[in-house]
C-alpha cells in the first residue's frame, strides 16, 4: 500500500484540468461591441445626421495560453492616433491582464465614421480652441469603456483552440492602384474611391494585391473566430452624415450569416494606395457589387482553408518599436498658427499634424508586432501604408503564410515609399503624409526581424 499512496496523495490533490492530457492549452475569447456614434456627434468629416441598419463595430479576439495574453481589435472607424491609441491599448490590456505592447489595435477606416486622437484633443483644449468638435473623445472613451467591459466578460467564457487554419484567394475587380504615373515617372493623376472619368478608370489595376487572407481559429471542428485581412482604401461613396461600415463591412457581415459559429474580424491590409476607384463611378449601387466581390473572394479563401494543430508553442507574439522620422515641412509653431488663423479643414489636417510632432518630439516609439500562429506570420503596423510594404513582406518569407493588418496608430498619416515621396501625388504630399522618405528604411528593418525571429 505504501507504493501507492505518495502518487495517490498527487492525483487527489491535482487540479482536474491537469488530469485531462487533451485539454487544449491555447484558448480563445471573443468581444463585439458597439461603436457607433450617437446623432449629432462628430465623425471624420461630418455630424451624425442619421443612424441605419448597419452599425459600426468593435471587436476582436484575446489568445490566452502563450505566455501573456494577445488581444487584436478592429475597429469600424477611419483612425486611431497618438494618445487616444494608447488609451485603447491600456484599457484592453488591463481587462485582458496583459501588457499593451501584446494588444493590436486597428481600424477599418471607413470614413462614414469617427476618428479618434486624444493627443490632438488635449492640445486643442491648451489652445482655448473649441470649435473642432471631431476630436471630442467623449463618445470615444465610452467606446474604449465598451470593450474593455466585453474583455473582462469573455474571459471566463473563453473556449480551447485545438487548430489553426490559413486560407487565401484573389478578390476580383474591387482593388487598383490610386496613383497614375505620367510618362516622366511623376504622379500625373490620383484614381480616388469614386472616379467619374472612365480615363482614368480604363488605366490598369497597376501594382495591388489581390489577396484576401484568412487566419481562423477551431475547437474542433466548431470555427471559433475567422480573421481577413485585405488591402484597400474601404470606400464606396462617403459624406453622407451616415455611420457605415461601408463595403468591407457588408462582406464581414455576408460572411458572418454564412460562418455564424465564428466572429468575423476584418483588418485593411496596407491599403495606403490602393482603392476602388477603377470599378466606382460612384454609383450608390456599387457598395453593394463590392461588398459581393470582396465576400466572394473571402468565400473561397475559406474553401480554401487547410486546418492544423494548435500547441501552446505554435504561438507567439514579437514587437518591435519603431521612431519614424517627422516630415520635413511639419514645424509646431506654424501648426499652432494656422490652427489659430484659418479655418478647419478635412481629415489629415493642421491638428492631426501637430499631435503627430508633439508625439516624435516626446521621443515615443511605434510598436511594430507580428503574431506567430505556426506557419502564419501576422504583421500588424502603423498608418496608411502603401501596398509594397505588405508586398514586400510577402517576398521576405516565401516559405511561410504571411499576412499584414495597417492602420495601427493613425499618427503618421499616409507613409510612402521613399521612390513615392519624388513622384509627388496627393498620398505623398505635405497635407497628407507626416513622415519623411526614410519612413521606409526604418519600417522594412523591422519588418525583416520581426518575421526573420525564430
Amino acid at each position: 500500500m505504501k507504493l501507492f499512496s505518495l502518487p495517490l496523495a498527487f492525483l487527489l490533490l491535482a487540479p482536474l484540468g491537469a488530469l485531462d492530457a487533451s485539454e487544449p492549452a491555447v484558448k480563445l475569447a471573443v468581444f463585439d461591441v458597439d461603436a457607433t456614434p450617437p446623432l449629432g456627434s462628430a465623425m471624420a468629416y461630418d455630424p451624425v445626421k442619421r443612424l441605419d441598419e448597419m452599425t459600426l463595430r468593435c471587436r476582436g479576439i484575446v489568445l490566452l495560453g502563450a505566455d501573456k495574453p494577445i488581444v487584436l481589435c478592429a475597429v469600424d472607424w477611419i483612425g486611431i492616433a497618438n494618445e487616444g491609441h494608447d488609451a485603447f491599448r491600456d484599457a484592453l490590456a488591463k481587462a485582458a491582464g496583459t501588457t499593451r505592447d501584446r494588444v493590436a489595435v486597428h481600424t477599418v477606416h471607413q470614413h462614414d465614421a469617427p476618428g479618434c486622437d486624444f493627443t490632438a484633443e488635449r492640445l486643442l483644449r491648451e489652445l482655448g480652441l473649441a470649435r473642432y468638435g471631431r476630436f471630442d473623445g467623449t463618445f470615444h472613451r465610452q467606446v474604449i469603456a465598451r470593450a474593455a467591459d466585453a474583455i473582462r466578460a469573455a474571459l471566463p467564457a473563453a473556449v480551447g483552440v485545438t487548430h489553426y487554419g490559413f486560407g487565401a484567394a484573389d478578390v476580383k475587380e474591387v482593388a487598383s492602384n490610386r496613383r497614375i504615373a505620367g510618362p516622366d515617372g511623376r504622379i500625373r493623376a490620383t484614381r480616388y474611391t469614386t472616379t467619374k472619368d472612365p480615363a482614368l478608370r480604363a488605366e490598369p489595376e497597376g501594382v495591388i494585391d489581390p489577396q484576401v487572407s484568412l487566419v481562423s481559429f477551431f475547437s474542433g471542428d466548431r470555427p471559433l473566430a475567422v480573421l481577413s485581412y485585405y488591402a484597400c482604401h474601404p470606400q464606396s461613396y462617403y459624406r453622407t452624415g451616415v455611420p457605415s461600415p461601408d463595403f468591407p463591412g457588408i462582406a464581414r457581415f455576408i460572411r458572418g450569416q454564412c460562418v455564424p459559429e465564428a466572429l468575423h474580424v476584418h483588418f485593411n491590409g496596407a491599403g495606403g494606395n490602393i482603392g476602388a476607384g477603377k470599378y466606382n463611378d460612384g454609383a450608390k449601387e456599387n457598395r453593394m457589387v463590392l461588398a459581393m466581390r470582396l465576400a466572394e473572394g473571402m468565400r473561397q479563401a475559406w474553401a480554401s482553408t487547410r486546418r492544423f494543430p494548435l500547441s501552446a508553442g505554435d504561438l507567439g507574439w514579437q514587437t518591435v518599436p519603431v521612431r519614424l522620422p517627422v516630415a520635413a515641412h511639419l514645424k509646431a509653431a506654424d501648426l499652432v498658427k494656422a490652427l489659430k488663423t484659418q479655418p478647419e479643414r478635412g481629415y489629415i489636417a493642421e491638428a492631426d499634424q501637430l499631435a503627430w510632432v508633439h508625439r516624435a518630439e516626446s521621443g515615443h516609439a511605434i510598436d511594430l508586432a507580428c503574431l506567430r500562429v505556426g506557419t502564419v506570420r501576422v504583421l500588424h503596423m502603423p498608418g496608411e501604408l502603401f501596398v509594397e510594404y505588405q508586398l514586400a513582406a510577402k517576398t521576405m518569407r516565401r516559405d511561410l503564410h504571411v499576412a499584414m493588418a495597417a492602420y495601427g496608430d493613425y499618427g503618421p498619416g499616409y507613409i510612402g515609399t521613399a521612390a513615392a515621396y519624388r513622384e509627388g501625388g496627393y498620398e505623398t504630399s505635405p497635407g497628407a503624409s507626416n513622415v519623411a522618405p526614410e519612413a521606409e528604411a526604418v519600417l522594412l528593418a523591422a519588418m525583416k526581424k520581426l518575421l526573420e525571429s525564430p
